[in-house]
């Protein structure tokens, strides 16, 4: 036999790579696979890694469930379910991340995402990126010792502004929204309108998802209509994946976010803001400018700055000119400095 053929050989034989493969294809509890779908996917992702049903349950019985945190259905607490064969097998729900470690960077990273990701996501959502945040702070307490130990709590990310709180998404809404745009698959789901105060039924193609503050979005088309909408996740009663392809072969998420309407325009282009400005506003945004082609120059006779910048002619920028109350004064446009003093006298009202 040559070289090459024993290497072959070997290759064909080792449980190594096998393994590393199989525990790639398990899912993290409450999702499961069974063996005869392992079984299958192995062969799928190299026909050398041909197993018998028996040989491969006793592998995943054997020495990878006694190291690598794995469920097995034959020891659910469920009689029905340990009934059932094939057996199915996941991952315990907090078993940690696996290969490769996790470096310091990486974990410092994650800690810092989840104080920030805590004020937009939804509980549940935050909940299925549990075993990463655990495993960032065990590699980072892991890594120092004595009075230090508890080093991953002194990392914050403070939200700019006042935080909402996300709101509240149905678990299994989450999961079969994310399995239908993974997958191209239509959703029937229910929905509730805020206008009506009633929930319609409607089947949906799935285009994208956006995170925006405290509320997610599903970018989706109705069954029989062109145009495309979002659609509040936390406001779906309930969704099921429906078992026919989704359209979104054309769809644009960059395209389609300027004209959406998160912030709905006030104007077609953008608007030239000329504005004085407080010095410490002034200093702010030299170091976080509003865009890339933003302007300062010192004016006379005042520790006062002018502004000169390019904005989009959309309710965002004219709610944050507004908040800033008197560390600005709006030169031009006119229109929108005329706003801001119709705002603030009805305001004034009020007092």
């Amino acid at each position: 036999m040559s070289v090459d053929q024993k290497m072959s050989s070997r290759k064909k034989k080792d449980p190594t790579r096998r393994n590393v493969v199989l525990l790639r294809l398990i899912p993290r509890y409450p999702a499961s696979i069974s063996t005869v779908q392992l079984r299958d996917a192995l062969l799928q992702e190299d026909p050398d890694f041909d197993i018998s049903p028996r040989s491969l349950q006793r592998d995943l019985e054997g020495m990878l469930n006694g190291r690598f945190n794995l469920m097995c259905s034959k020891d659910h607490e469920d009689a029905a379910i340990r009934r059932k064969r094939p057996y199915r097998w996941s991952y315990e729900p907090h078993a940690r991340a696996g290969a490769p470690v996790m470096s310091s960077a990486e974990a410092l990273a994650l800690c810092l995402s989840e104080n920030h990701l805590r004020h937009l996501l939804p509980p549940d959502v935050m909940a299925l990126l549990g075993p990463h945040f655990s495993d960032a702070h065990s590699r980072i307490n892991g890594q120092i010792s004595g009075g230090h130990g508890r080093w991953a709590q002194r990392v914050r990310s403070m939200p700019n502004g006042k935080a909402l709180l996300p709101a509240v998404v149905d678990g299994t809404v989450w999961n079969t929204v994310a399995e239908a745009l993974l997958h191209q698959r239509q959703l029937q789901v229910d929905y509730l309108s805020r206008a009506k105060g009633e929930s319609k039924r409607m089947n949906l193609h799935p285009k994208g998802l956006v995170s925006r503050g405290p509320a997610s979005y599903l970018i989706a088309s109705v069954s029989g209509y062109q145009d495309v909408r979002h659609f509040a996740l936390h406001r779906i009663v309930q969704a099921s994946l429906l078992d026919l392809r989704s359209d979104d072969d054309a769809f644009d998420m960059d395209h389609y976010l300027p004209g959406a309407a998160f912030t709905p325009r006030q104007g077609s282009g953008n608007i030239e803001l000329i504005a004085e400005i407080h010095p410490q506003l002034a200093w702010t945004l030299r170091e976080t400018p509003l865009c890339e082609d933003q302007h300062l120059e010192a004016m006379e006779a005042t520790d006062w700055v002018r502004l000169h910048a390019q904005l989009p002619d959309d309710q965002e920028n004219f709610w944050w000119l507004y908040s800033l109350g008197d560390n600005i004064r709006v030169l031009q446009p006119t229109a929108l400095r005329e706003a801001i003093l119709e705002r603030n006298q009805r305001v004034i009202s009020l007092y």
